[in-house]
């Protein structure tokens, strides 16, 4: 038995919706990536506090900072205060993605739908979701659970459903899935001619009409309910009624190669439109204008339809329907290379786009072919269709506008016009797959080949009062919280006429009267990695004499994947690696340092000023930056003291003559209080308590007055004003500091806090009001101090201070860590309890939205993660009654430390959890010990757990100082402590992994790491157009040709790639309509007389001319050499440097790899795998060959072995021998039947050796070749 594991989460998105699923009010978007399905929220933030907002996105880019923020002595401005730089304020509003809830599901998502439901609990929209192998299922949002909840599940695959013999499965198919508008029903396309309806009831329907007018038909009636007679709105009918499959030549004998369809706007019953036709729609059969667009109409009661419009002798092009609500009506037709607008009555209008359109269609078109646009896989949907605008998005990614003229109710004509790159045309780098409209101004273009975008715009406005009302508030200074920033623009839109809904239809529809030009601005982005289309294992390239290289040291992984990922313009390269590789500023021998705490606190006013009143902002402005960093320390004879220091730009300083004491004890918290006006220390056995110059201002010890004993502070918490103290007794102590800066304890009232043992404990100041008895309640004129306590029997006790009379909140079955935790949850029988270890409250996530989590520690340093869900019950307010807690996905198990007998070695000190408010802008928490790691969240992401490079950590804070921006400070077992900060350009959220991705600007087919250089070789592929030679002596009338839209071909690029700077510092062009097929590094044989063996870089391509010529293969062989740098450039000292080339008359080269001990390489050449070795003339001799089948898409061997596997694109497996001496190639094993293998590998395992292969659906096939085994047949795998 075979087990694996997911590296990484899908992430290509194939379908989006935007729909009001948590709430009647919400605007959710549903993405789909494959088999994960994502529900997101949006949420507007201002674009001046967008730490993502890059300037550069426009065409002009401005300074980034103004030369008036420099001093006169020329001093850098990043080093100066933030109120010193002078950066105009970006007042717009972006549009930012917060996830709601992420589902892996158990099945590929190839269609998703929206309808209105009463069986939703949270009042919201239900959701249909098609899968391949039409199934088809109906879930709507589960608010107490916050997950989705499946209420009908549909099949479709029943034989009697299949068509001819040979017809293929119904996952071969493309399936549709579309809901009507109205609610009434969906219709899933399955198969060949199969169309399933889903009826949805519907309770007076006249009712439910949108036409309703309350001016002539009078006061809309109340609707009633639909439940039954006792009342109980469990007892709801299904929502839906039996479905019903209908055979699309029974609905029309015409309807016998469907196209598409989709449901109309505008109709009293279920319309919609499919496009088809009567005949076989291929392009090699040079048929013209067979395709027909028929309108039906359903009868839901009878199961009957009635067709309502036909349009025939439509180009044969066409390929999509896009309905198309008031006031335009009708549907858009989408070809290749047209548009086709038809409205209700059946009148069209149409322009072509590019030259094409006159060669394959008599259809009647407006002429726009000096756009040469390229319709395929194109995405259209409505802009804004007050104004008449469609947004176009291009198979290449460029944006246009699509723009109707109406005359009357009418419409004349369409027109389409590209958007500028100035005002954001070429903003989206790959094709989009789907696209969802977020709200006014927003849009989710979704990509299966690259990042899926959220992409906003505005109109430029002419008029000068527009921009004025913008200036004032700068000026002014009004907080950002304090403007409704939406409801401005909604305000200024009503003024000046723009796309805003108060635009008149007529004045917007006429083509004049626009309200001004779009310009587009990317507001989010999910990462995507998709597809993988290539990948090697890497390292770290830095120079050996470097300061980074020095900084660095233990840092950095052995090894990393490079990935080749994206398609055209989103083609780049990704860097994965399992842990957080940190970005080094200060490296120190620190080997007594056991803990780290830096904070800022207000110094205390001058007696001169006024003597100890607190200081305000006017005397100083607090919070910049850290001050003082306290330092917990066990030197080598084991004394434990602790120190403080000052913090510089990049490191620290001791400090003296001060009142810290630094004999007084081991630290085990330190932290502000009384609002930053005090240091607080907590010692094992005292809490000392300093002022803003470290002058000792309180001690407060621990003693019980009572029975005279003195506990040890195990473990702190502190949020002002409170502090809370666990005890090696498992006693608690709770102090609170007063309006004089002095802690007190407070009294336990109640008795359970005094009498339970309790192991573990944490403040939370509830900013968010997840925890008050008003879900989100923010009233509170003070934020909420809640306290959070784990009992020695493993319970969870939450008490809302300062009541201490009793708790707020009871769980019982915490220990037992359950998918879903309530106050009253029941325990089962056989559970097993968790050894728990420690809790925390934190918030976790990004400068776009942060919310609690409840984190739970293992003995073994495992992390359980749990998100508190908040729900509404009637008649129910306290939190016991509306509080659960859901489990969230982590899959990162803690890594166990190497045991070992020396007797020397110092047993690990148990380190809490460190929450920290701001690392490079994320809530985070590091978890200390033998597995470092961050648990980190961002507002796309659920948390993730992921590994700080490196051993041990003993200790760590956050470092914030004008050299080390929002960074951290930690020591780790071999006594190094380091000022770090998260390494830019690099996402570690979306996916659990680091990710840095390097843009290309190309499409990639292959990449290949020299390992003696460093460096990487990336094989891209540009288009160019292509003609017909005009020397041909053939064909004389190939002189003669004269295209204005040729079609392209590809042209391979190899480009070095230096691991350095992460730019491209050389470039090769292969000849013409020369692809890449597959790249590699090989150690290879470059002298006979020598023997001498080098890394080169070996390309295998094909070249292609067209389908009537035969495709030749080529290999060539590459050197990286070293030349003079460019100036100022020094990592581009390496080039490429050609050394052989071969070419092969019949076939492209498909497939290379090394062969044996000889240096040799195995090329997989047409039909054929021959091996080859490199001569000193340039040349490359065979020795050995096997015939092929079809086409060999992997080549590999087990490193000098001689055992080697090709695997074929239709045939499956081949396992082979090759030897030496002489030269043999044998086949000892072939998979059986047809599998269509894409790639192939060898899975060895210590003397098994098996193979793994990936077929062209992505299951995962394992193999093995044995002889001996009386089961299978000989030479089968």
């Amino acid at each position: 038995m075979q087990a694996y594991t997911e590296l990484a989460a899908p992430s290509a998105v194939t379908h989006s919706l935007t729909v009001s699923l948590t709430s009647a009010t919400a605007t959710n978007l549903v993405v789909a990536k494959g088999s994960l399905l994502q529900i997101f929220t949006t949420k507007a933030i201002s674009a001046e506090f967008d730490p993502e907002n890059q300037p550069a996105q426009t065409a002009k880019p401005e300074p980034e900072f103004d030369h008036r923020a420099n001093d006169d002595d020329g001093l850098e401005s990043s080093f100066l205060g933030g109120e010193t730089m002078l950066v105009r304020t970006d007042r717009t509003n972006l549009t930012k993605l917060v996830l709601v809830a992420e589902l892996p599901l158990s099945g590929t998502v190839t269609g998703l739908a929206k309808v209105k439901t009463k069986h939703s609990k949270c009042g919201g929209e239900a959701l249909l979701i098609a899968y391949k192998a039409a199934k088809l299922c109906m879930a709507v949002w589960d608010s107490e659970k916050s997950n989705l909840e499946t209420i009908s599940i549909h099949y479709y695959e029943k034989e009697e459903l299949h068509g001819a013999p040979w017809e293929v499965s119904f996952d071969e198919y493309t399936n549709y899935l579309e809901a009507d508008p109205g609610s009434r029903c969906a219709a899933f396309q399955f198969g060949s001619r199969n169309l399933a309806i889903l009826p949805f009831r519907q309770a007076e329907e006249d009712l439910e009409m949108d036409d309703w007018d309350e001016d002539l038909d009078g006061p809309r009636p109340v609707k009633e309910s639909t439940t039954v007679a006792n009342g109980d709105s469990d007892t709801l009918e299904p929502a839906y009624t039996p479905s019903f499959v209908l055979r699309l030549p029974l609905l029309d004998p015409s309807l016998l190669h469907p196209v598409h369809f989709a449901f109309l706007h505008e109709y009293r019953e279920p319309t919609f439109g499919i496009l088809s036709s009567s005949q076989e729609r291929a392009h090699s059969l040079g048929q013209k204008d067979h395709l027909t667009y028929k309108v039906f109409t359903l009868d839901l009661q009878q199961r009957a339809s009635t067709t309502i419009l036909s349009v025939t002798d439509l180009p044969r092009d066409l390929f999509k329907i896009i309905p198309l609500p008031a006031p335009v009506g009708g549907s858009l037709l989408i070809g290749e290379n047209e548009l086709i607008h038809v409205d209700q009555s059946g009148k069209s209008n149409g322009v072509a786009v590019n030259s094409m359109a006159r060669q394959i269609t008599s259809f009647s078109l407006t002429d726009q072919a000096d756009l040469n646009l390229r319709l395929e896989h194109c995405i259209i949907e409505t802009l804004s269709i007050e104004n008449g605008e469609l947004l176009l998005v291009l198979n290449d990614g460029r944006i246009g506008i699509v723009t109707f003229q109406i005359d009357g109710r009418t419409v004349s004509g369409l027109t389409v016009r590209m958007v500028a790159d100035e005002n954001g045309g070429n903003l989206i780098k790959s094709r989009a797959s789907t696209a969802s409209k977020l709200g006014k101004n927003a849009y989710f273009v979704g990509s299966e080949v690259g990042d899926s975008v959220v992409l906003g715009w505005t109109r430029k406005m002419g008029q000068e009062k527009r921009r004025k009302p913008r200036l004032i508030y700068a000026e002014i200074g009004l907080e950002m919280d304090d403007l409704d920033l939406e409801d401005e623009d909604d305000e200024d839109d009503d003024l000046y006429g723009t796309e805003s809904a108060a635009a008149k239809p007529a004045q917007a529809l006429n083509g004049g009267g626009k309200a001004g030009e779009l310009t587009f601005r990317i507001h989010d982005t999910l990462l995507s990695i998709a597809p993988i289309k290539d990948l090697t294992a890497g390292k770290l390239s830095l120079h050996p004499d470097s300061e980074e290289a020095t900084l660095s040291q233990g840092v950095v992984s052995d090894l990393h994947l490079a990935c080749v990922v994206g398609r055209g313009k989103a083609g780049s390269l990704a860097i994965l690696n399992r842990n957080i590789q940190p970005k080094i500023i200060g490296r120190f021998e620190f080997p007594e340092a056991r803990g780290f705490w830096t904070m800022s606190v207000k110094k205390p006013m001058p007696k001169a000023l006024g003597g100890n009143v607190g200081v305000g902002n006017e005397y100083e402005a607090f919070g910049q930056h850290d001050k003082y960093m306290i330092v917990a320390k066990v030197d080598l004879d084991g004394y434990e003291t602790s120190d403080v220091y000052a913090l510089t730009g990049a490191g620290f300083e001791t400090l003296k003559d001060t009142e810290f004491d630094p004999a007084a004890g081991f630290t085990v918290e330190a932290g502000t209080m009384g609002k930053q006006m005090r240091i607080i220390q907590v010692l094992k056995s005292e809490v000392r308590s300093y002022d803003g110059d470290l002058g000792l201002t309180q001690i407060l010890p621990m003693l019980d007055e009572e029975t005279g004993a003195e506990p040890r502070v195990t473990s702190a918490s502190i949020a002002d004003p409170y502090l809370l103290l666990i005890r090696d007794d498992s006693s608690l102590m709770l102090a609170q500091i007063d309006s004089n800066n002095e802690l007190e304890e407070v009294e336990k009232m109640d008795a359970t806090l005094q009498n339970t043992k309790w192991h573990s404990g944490c403040l939370y100041a509830d900013t968010k009001g997840a925890f008050q008895p008003s879900a989100g309640d923010k009233g509170a004129e003070t934020e909420k101090i809640m306290m959070f306590l784990l009992s020695s029997t493993g319970a969870l006790h939450v008490y809302a201070l300062p009541d201490l009379s009793k708790p707020v909140y009871v769980a019982e079955g915490l220990s037992y860590v359950p998918p879903h935790l309530s106050a009253d949850y029941t325990l089962r029988r056989g559970l097993a309890k968790e050894n728990l270890r420690e809790i925390l409250v934190a918030d976790l996530g990004d400068t776009t939205s942060q919310s609690p989590y409840l984190i739970l520690r293992n003995q073994t340093d495992d992390l359980t993660i749990y998100e508190p869900i908040r729900h509404i019950r009637e008649g129910e307010t306290s939190l016991s009654a509306t509080l659960s807690f859901k489990k969230t996905s982590n899959t990162t198990l803690a890594t166990i430390p190497l045991e070992t007998e020396q007797d020397d070695v110092e047993q690990p000190r148990f380190v809490p959890l460190r929450p920290c408010a701001n690392i490079n802008g994320y809530s985070t928490v590091f978890l200390p010990g033998s597995s470092p790691s961050f648990v980190i969240k961002s507002s796309k992401s659920i948390p993730r757990v992921i590994g700080l490079q490196g051993i041990g950590v003993r200790g760590m804070s956050t470092f914030h100082t004008e050299g080390c921006d929002r960074g951290f400070i930690y020591a780790d077992d071999k006594g190094i402590a380091r000022v770090t900060q998260l390494p830019p350009d690099t996402n570690f959220t979306e996916l659990g992994i680091s990710v840095k991705k390097v843009p290309l600007g190309a499409d990639v087919r292959g990449i290949a790491y020299h390992q003696p250089t460093g460096a990487y070789i990336a094989g891209c592929m540009i288009s160019e157009p292509f003609e017909l030679p005009k020397d041909d002596d053939y064909h004389k009338e190939w002189a003669k040709e004269t295209l204005t839209f040729p079609p392209t071909m590809p042209r391979g690029v190899l480009k070095l790639i230096s691991p350095v700077s992460w730019t491209v510092i050389h470039e090769v062009e292969l000849e013409s309509c020369e692809s890449i097929e597959c790249m590699k590094t090989l150690h290879l044989e470059v002298s006979e007389d020598t023997k001498e063996r080098r890394f080169l870089v070996t390309v295998g391509t094909a070249v292609s001319k067209g389908e009537d010529l035969p495709i030749r293969g080529r290999v060539h062989v590459f050197d990286i050499v070293t030349v003079i740098p460019e100036p100022g450039r020094p990592e581009t000292n390496k080039r490429l440097k050609a050394i052989a080339r071969e070419d092969i008359p019949r076939g492209g080269v498909t497939a290379i790899s090394e062969i044996g001990t000889q240096g040799l390489m195995l090329v997989a050449q047409g039909q054929k795998c021959m091996v080859r070795g490199l001569k000193e003339d340039g040349s490359l001799l065979p020795v050995a060959f096997l015939d092929m089948s079809c086409h060999v898409s992997t080549a590999r061997e087990l490193p000098r072995t001689g055992l080697c596997l090709m695997a074929d694109a239709f045939k499956g497996v081949w396992f082979a021998g090759y030897t030496e001496e002489p030269y043999t190639f044998k086949v000892l094993g072939k998979s059986h039947g047809r599998l269509p293998v894409l790639v192939a590998d060898f899975l060895p395992d210590g003397e098994d050796l098996a193979i793994v292969a990936a077929d062209a659906d992505g299951d995962l096939h394992i193999l093995d070749f044995n002889p001996e085994r009386e089961s299978s047949p000989s030479h089968t795998l």
